[in-house]
């Protein structure tokens, strides 16, 4: 859909791997389990939800569902994780998150061009890491990040 070169990064040896972004497929939510990505993905399936895999490799490394706010220009992360092997500094690969968030981004991008903004309302001790991270800005309940913002974000992330 909005395919693009993003990758990963193996934490243990530094090798790249580029990834794809594609909608999560209605079988699939039986085996989102919440020991492994941390909350219960069944509640997400009637959302817009999208995996992050290595390209040619069915495992689900991470998943973001969103929510379209097209009277504010705006797409709201209603949640995002990435798998369980892949949080903390212990994690087997690197960027799951932020191609993921970029990945809204560039839909945001699409759909609203200049007037784009994504926004989410991340738990509190992790407010910081997306402020810091992601140069999101904090908007009342939530964190939001807009254009030029955006473009910076996708330049990071988007190697196409």
């Amino acid at each position: 859909m909005y395919f693009c070169e993003m990758k990963i990064i193996e934490t243990s040896t530094g090798n790249e791997y580029s990834v794809e972004i594609l909608p999560v497929e209605s079988y699939e939510f039986k085996t989102l389990s919440k020991k492994r990505y941390f909350f219960d993905w069944k509640i997400e399936s009637n959302q817009e939800v999208y995996k992050l895999q290595i390209i040619g490799s069915s495992d689900i490394l991470g998943l973001v569902s969103l929510e379209r706010i097209p009277n504010e220009w705006r797409i709201h992360i209603r949640l995002i994780s990435v798998s369980k092997e892949n949080k903390g500094s212990e994690k087997k690969y690197d960027r799951i998150a932020g191609n993921l968030i970029t990945h809204v981004a560039k839909i945001a991008i699409l759909e609203f061009g200049e007037l784009a903004c994504v926004s989410l309302r991340p738990k509190s001790q992790i407010a910081q890491h997306y402020i810091d991270k992601y140069n999101m800005n904090i908007t009342g309940m939530t964190l939001s990040i807009e254009v030029p913002e955006i473009l910076d974000l996708i330049k990071l992330y988007d190697n196409e």
